[in-house]
């Protein structure tokens, strides 16, 4: 029986082009190519590129795409690759308690334990007698005179403040100050935005497009999730975006949402689109 990179190159053969041809036509590396012809898949990806890859070279080839992608999942090869550990250490905390035989304990060999100290009493004061002329408390008319001057102060100060911050020392009520804001606001232009939407779990990067027709800023790079909702990204002009399954990225522009594998077709893909 044929291995996997025996079909595949036996496939390149009959269609009559290189490696460098499979590459141009696919967006794939060729060294990429090249190694899985030779049975070699450990190319420094991600599980999720190497399986986008093979589906997109065999559907290049016109090969069973997923019989390929089957009969790699069957060499065992993503199990045999070591794993990160996803566990974490925290610290510990730990909070000792006295007994009383821990007290005992600390005492020196020989010696008594110390003594116990000796609460000292408090000195209430004296409760006047019935009939004393002693003073009972504050006068109710002289706290009720005390509390009026205090609380017209205060509401003296409070009117002070409020008119500071209704007008400022520019001489401009502040309550205009948030119109102003808000005007602001509705006039400056927003930049567009490009929604994404995982229908399945989707490795995606989106990168802003230079001038030369080069890469330019990474916009947007991360594994979307279906329960993840859409996901905006700025769109400040022409940009090029990456899927490693195309057919499972719905893209929304200015309301209207596609799928990008009905665009550019299934499997990994890289498209452009242009500035909105």
């Amino acid at each position: 029986m044929q291995t996997i990179g025996e079909r595949l190159e036996e496939a390149r053969k009959k269609k009559g082009i290189s490696i460098r041809e499979a590459a141009e036509a696919t967006k794939i590396r060729g060294d990429y190519l090249q190694k899985f012809e030779s049975n070699q898949f450990d190319i420094g990806l991600t599980e999720i590129y190497v399986r986008g890859f093979l589906r997109t070279y065999a559907n290049f080839l016109k090969l069973p795409a997923e019989r390929i992608v089957n009969d790699y999942a069957g060499l065992g090869l993503a199990e045999a690759r070591p794993r990160a550990s996803g566990r974490e250490v925290y610290g510990r905390m730990e909070i000792s308690t006295t007994t009383p035989s821990d007290a005992t304990s600390r005492t020196p060999p020989g010696g008594e334990p110390p003594a116990e100290p000796t609460p000292t009493p408090r000195s209430l004061p004296p409760r006047p007698r019935a009939g004393s002329s002693l003073p009972t408390g504050p006068d109710p008319a002289t706290v009720f005179k005390y509390v009026k001057i205090g609380g017209g102060a205060l509401a003296v100060v409070a009117l002070i403040y409020l008119l500071k911050a209704l007008w400022p020392s520019g001489g401009t009520p502040a309550a205009a100050t948030p119109a102003a804001a808000t005007a602001a606001n509705a006039t400056a232009p927003r930049t567009p935005t490009l929604g994404l939407v995982a229908l399945s779990p989707v490795q995606i990067s989106v990168r802003r497009k230079n001038a030369d027709g080069t890469d330019g800023d990474l916009l947007f790079s991360g594994y979307l999730l279906p329960d993840q909702g859409m996901k905006s990204v700025p769109r400040p002009g022409p940009v090029f975006i990456e899927a490693s399954a195309a057919e499972n990225l719905m893209i929304e522009i200015n309301g209207a949402r596609k799928n990008l594998g009905q665009l550019l077709g299934t499997g990994y893909q890289r498209g452009e689109l242009p500035a909105p």
